[in-house]
């Protein structure tokens, strides 16, 4: 997914007076690719929240009826130094990349896009007959550390089984948890630094207490239904909940509607990185130097730093201009 928001500070977190650790981030609307875009509801970046973990980039998006609006057209554009995470809920996205894949994302599998140097990828909704109306799901981007940024480019795919508790149902994407009774369950993708992220579903009034490493911060973003954490917090809808490393626990509680929600994880990131539009560098320098090879190539050099694929209608995103200012690294 594409078009990074170039202005990420204009709201500011909520503190949550249960726990001096815990903060609430609104989400702001955001639209989503080129002349086509649909609207998302981003949670990161956002004033005084750059990331958890090494994740940098959260968007929650539908449910959209892609009959009637056409859904999600996001043509070959660039990606730096960073990992693209989809997971849906409902309906599908055709991926297409500069490596050779052509992929399905469907509901309940992850598909990992690892772009190091360099790559380009294009999602585009699957609006054929008999495919699913509704598009619904989130897009995460997570930060590479300094050490991987110049991997290659790779794609993984991954089917987690679902973990049934009592009154929830666990899929796990990325990394491990720990769950009640002392179980864990994991997931076998690769990650350059130490990461969570599960979809938990839980049934009305079910009630759910999680193991967490105190090593992590851990956030909460809240799909569906309605949601107690830890007995105070009541999470509105398309929030994202922050909770500072140090908890060894969390415990979930659902209304009468049920809850849905993604977790996710992973150690404070502990570096300096510069995000801009689809890229991200260590210096203002990094991105100026991605922006121009893009606009070199625009996903046309088979041989270039992205790569090419073919893409039905031949179009690229362009690079918007960059800001008249030195970009700031963000910590």
């Amino acid at each position: 997914m594409s078009d990074l928001q170039r202005h990420p500070d204009e709201h500011t977190s909520g503190r949550d007076a249960t726990h001096p650790g815990s903060s609430v981030i609104p989400p702001r609307e955001v639209p989503l690719g080129g002349p086509r875009a649909m609207t998302v509801r981003r949670t990161l970046p956002a004033r005084g929240r750059t990331m958890i973990g090494a994740y940098c980039f959260v968007d929650h998006y539908g449910p959209d009826d892609v009959a009637a609006t056409g859904g999600m057209v996001v043509p070959p554009h660039p990606h730096t130094a960073l990992q693209t995470v989809s997971w849906l809920f409902s309906g599908e996205v055709e991926h297409r990349d500069s490596t050779g894949v052509v992929a399905r994302v469907v509901p309940g599998e992850l598909n990992l896009m690892t772009a190091g140097r360099g790559v380009c990828h294009s999602e585009v909704s699957v609006t054929t007959p008999g495919a699913e109306r509704i598009l619904h799901g989130v897009q995460l981007w997570t930060a590479l550390p300094l050490d991987a940024v110049d991997v290659a480019p790779t794609f993984e795919h991954h089917e987690p089984e679902p973990v049934v508790l009592d009154g929830a149902r666990v899929r796990v994407f990325l990394g491990e948890l720990r769950l009640p009774g002392g179980r864990r369950t994991s997931s076998p993708v690769r990650t350059f630094t130490p990461l969570l992220g599960a979809e938990v579903r839980m049934e009305p009034g079910a009630e759910l207490t999680l193991d967490l490493d105190p090593g992590f911060e851990h956030g909460l973003l809240l799909d569906r239904g309605t949601l107690s954490v830890n007995g105070g917090c009541m999470l509105p809808v398309s929030h994202l909940l922050h909770e500072a490393p140090g908890p060894t626990s969390m415990t979930l509680a659902a209304g009468e509607d049920g809850a849905d929600l993604i977790l996710l994880g992973g150690p404070p990131f502990g570096e300096e990185v510069v995000m801009w539009w689809n890229f991200i560098g260590r210096t203002h320098e990094d991105v100026v130097a991605a922006r121009e090879q893009w606009q070199s190539e625009l996903g046309h050099d088979p041989d270039g730093r992205f790569g090419s694929f073919d893409y039905p209608g031949g179009e690229s995103l362009p690079a918007p201009t960059l800001p008249p200012v030195r970009l700031r690294p963000r910590a």
